[in-house]
């Protein structure tokens, strides 16, 4: 009977359950905060079962001057916090985050609660965008030696609110000013021009160099009203939506009454890009394919929304890219087993896959855009191009024909429909972009009229003798002197042009060629003073709204669906500090050193690229191609799974 009893002790007893103490937990301290909660809400104990400690483990001298065992119950919290609110690994490598937990853990705070959540989203919000102000102010102390290119661009919010985001850039240094809420107007030239007047009184008048917007018709109305107000600001459209425009023009040519010659020409690129999508969707859309060509490549294959720029550029580089690899897929046994879901199209991806024809058209594509792609990557920068945009636009038709014309066996004296075409695309664009700014810039770059630049090419002129450039350059001069000013910058322009005196120095006159532009304006151009200024300012402005695109892409990660109650103004105040911090960060030299390396970029957002199809909005992308050739190169790495190429196909970090 005694026996039986044992027995039955021992079943009930292993019956029982046991407690799984959480990680970070060490033997039986009760002063643990994980502890606590575990014994009232997540514990697994019975009634009389404690844990068994461990025998002869006890903490040593070092455990306990170090405070080990705290150390990791804090390191359990701290991960705790991770896992329960589903925060982005990201955030660990934020210097800000260490800064914290550093500061309460090396300062006597005996008692201190942390902030909650209404003093957070309020007045430590409010106090936080005031310290980011002050932090700014060195840098708008430069504005007016330097000058201002500001920036405007809509988006619609998770409520569909319209906003009008604006920001300033100066010399590579972006800002983010204000984000206005338009819900309810009518959002005609007037209303625009008032919000772009509104903000450049808030810069100041005598700071703003140039307004860049899209090329929409109604921003282009609003421009026109802004340069009748403020005479020395120019309306810029922005020069990466102009080259997309085109390459869409091209890429997508419509089949419309006027559009008839353009579409008969280019329609034959319209029908690769469909075979591309073709073969992307039948790919991606089918577990067990993707799964197969995920077997063969080391790349995955990109799904870019049209609204990006130049999306179908990036898809043709990709599948350029995985070309082997998807050669090698329709040829596998594999492919035989799950092509039967759709004969079809799995014979027609197959055909496309293997026709060497079709390669080539791809690659002639890929060759005669790609001058146009990589000033749309120049150009898509926070970096001073203004005055290089002139010049590249007529290298990139040069480059463009010279590709064209070899690919088709002519001599440039003989006539190509489809070369007519294009030139006529890419003309009739820049007509439509190309301002008195541009030919200013262009004439003050010291380069242009350096001999060793002259002689590159038979065909290049300096710019006092283009006649486009001279007269745009007038138009912008009267602006800018509309009195008898206009004669002394005439004569300064007249000693830079000739290289006369203090111009004509042989230091001067080899510095042209080998020096910055800008450093070589400030070093050689005091017998100019006029012309030094306006120099200073038009050779450090962007030629792009691109930073203000990009932003939209913080305010989706702020103000998510899950975040889709907050207030406009709050919202503001958020985008406002997390967007001129990063930015104010970037500035640091400890940005691109230690584990806190680029802490804003990559993180969590790229560790699921392995299973991702769609890739989204960019918070880096043809802006930073610093950054990209760090992180994201892949044309050169084999197995590297991100790609340069994408402007925004790279997700952000959110």
């Amino acid at each position: 009977m005694q026996r039986q009893v044992d027995e039955a002790k021992f079943r009930i007893k292993r019956a029982l359950p046991k407690e799984i103490p959480l990680p970070s937990t060490h033997g039986s301290s009760h002063t643990s905060s994980s502890y606590v909660r575990v014994d009232h809400s997540l514990s697994f104990r019975s009634e009389g079962y404690e844990s068994k400690k461990r025998r002869g483990v006890a903490s040593s001298s070092l455990e306990k001057a170090f405070n080990m065992q705290q150390r990791e119950e804090l390191d359990g919290e701290i991960a705790r916090m991770f896992f329960s609110a589903g925060l982005p690994f990201n955030l660990a490598r934020n210097p800000y985050y260490k800064n914290a937990f550093t500061f309460a853990c090396n300062n006597n705070l005996a008692g201190y609660v942390p902030p909650d959540y209404n003093a957070i989203r309020s007045k430590l919000l409010e106090r936080e965008r005031a310290h980011i102000e002050t932090l700014l102010e060195p840098t708008k102390g430069v504005w007016k030696e330097k000058g201002v290119s500001l920036m405007c661009d809509g988006w619609t919010d998770p409520q569909r609110r319209p906003l009008i985001n604006f920001m300033a850039v100066t010399e590579n240094y972006p800002m983010f000013i204000k984000a206005v809420n338009c819900e309810g107007e009518y959002k005609d030239k007037f209303f625009i021009a008032n919000l772009i007047k509104e903000v450049i009184v808030l810069i100041g008048p005598s700071n703003v160099v140039q307004v860049i917007t899209d090329n929409a018709p109604v921003c282009r109305a609003a421009g026109l009203l802004v340069e009748q107000t403020f005479p020395h600001i120019f309306w810029t459209p922005c020069v990466v939506h102009t080259l997309n425009l085109a390459l869409k023009n091209i890429c997508a040519a419509k089949n419309t009454e006027a559009n008839e010659i353009i579409y008969a020409e280019c329609h034959w690129i319209t029908v690769i890009a469909d075979d591309i999508v073709l073969i992307r969707n039948f790919i991606m859309n089918h577990s067990m394919r993707l799964s197969m060509f995920n077997d063969f490549s080391h790349l995955r294959m990109l799904a870019v929304a049209e609204i990006r720029f130049a999306s179908v550029i990036i898809m043709l580089r990709r599948f350029k890219q995985i070309k082997n690899a998807l050669q090698s897929m329709v040829i596998s046994e594999k492919w035989s087993c799950y092509r039967e879901d759709d004969v079809g199209k799995a014979r027609y991806v197959k055909e496309k896959v293997l026709d060497d024809l079709w390669w080539d058209n791809v690659d002639y594509i890929l060759a005669f855009t790609d001058p146009i792609y990589d000033m749309l990557r120049e150009a898509d920068t926070d970096k001073s191009c203004l005055h290089l945009i002139y010049e590249m636009w007529d290298s990139m038709l040069a480059k463009v024909k010279k590709i064209i014309y070899r690919h088709e066996r002519k001599s440039h004296d003989e006539d190509s429909s489809f070369w007519s075409v294009v030139y006529t695309i890419l003309e009739n664009r820049w007509t439509k972009s190309n301002t008195p700014l541009h030919c200013l810039a262009h004439s003050l770059n010291p380069r242009y009229s350096s001999k060793e630049w002259l002689q590159e090419d038979p065909q290049r002129v300096s710019p006092q003798k283009d006649l486009e450039v001279s007269n745009m350059r007038k138009i912008c001069l009267k602006r800018y002197f509309p009195n008898e000013e206009r004669r002394k910058i005439n004569i300064e322009l007249a000693k830079f042009f000739g290289y006369l005196e203090d111009f004509g120095d042989q230091e001067s006159l080899v510095d042209r060629w080998r020096m910055d532009p800008k450093m070589w304006w400030l070093i050689h151009g005091a017998s100019a003073p006029l012309l030094q200024t306006i120099a200073i300012k038009l050779l450090g402005q962007v030629s792009s709204s691109s930073c203000c695109e990009r932003n939209w892409s913080t305010y989706s990660f702020i103000q998510s669906m899950k975040r889709n109650k907050i207030t406009p103004q709050r919202a503001e105040d958020l985008v406002y500090v997390h967007t001129n911090l990063c930015l104010l960060s970037r500035k640091t030299p400890l940005y691109m050193t230690g584990d806190n390396k680029m802490w804003d970029v990559a993180g969590d957002g790229f560790e699921c690229l392995d299973d991702m199809g769609l890739l989204e909005v960019a918070n880096l992308s043809l802006d930073e191609p610093e950054l990209e050739a760090m992180i994201f190169n892949d044309d050169d790495i084999e197995g590297q799974r991100l790609t340069t190429e994408s402007n925004s196909i790279i997700p952000s970090i959110e």
